[in-house]
């Protein structure tokens, strides 16, 4: 005897199937994926526009350097010429006025005491100079 409704004859199988079958979806997936491949570049579109064309540069004025030197003795020298220290606060602030403000590059001996170092820093900075450099001189170690 046949029973309806089945292939193997067997009624095990009258429950609902609780699995999902995800076949339609894919290929739903897919066809909207090759419909989107298809109109992405058709969707694209540019638009010319006459750009305007600059002329001018800008201006870059390079600061000038000051090269302010100490030997071991502590005398100094302004740009490789000697000058008093009575002259060292004077200079500062004329250079620290001048538009744009020049750097300060500070060359010492290995033995120059750090505390004359720093109070020509202290003067620098109490004379409105923003930019110091030192200036170092690299020998090798042995």
């Amino acid at each position: 005897m046949m029973s309806s409704g089945g292939f193997s004859g067997d009624n095990h199988h009258s429950q609902p199937m609780a699995e999902i079958n995800t076949t339609p979806m894919v290929d739903v997936m897919l066809v909207l994926l090759v419909i989107f491949i298809i109109t992405a570049p058709l969707l694209t579109h540019a638009v010319k526009i006459d750009l305007p064309q600059a002329i001018s540069q800008a201006n870059q004025e390079k600061p000038d350097t000051v090269t302010l030197s100490i030997n071991a003795e502590g005398k100094l020298f302004w740009n490789d010429t000697p000058f008093e220290n009575a002259e060292l606060v004077s200079r500062l602030t004329t250079e620290a006025q001048k538009t744009p403000q020049p750097e300060l590059h500070l060359r010492a001996e290995r033995i120059t005491p750090y505390q004359k170092l720093a109070e020509i820093m202290s003067a620098a900075q109490s004379a409105g100079i923003v930019k110091i450099g030192f200036i170092t001189d690299p020998t090798p170690q042995e």
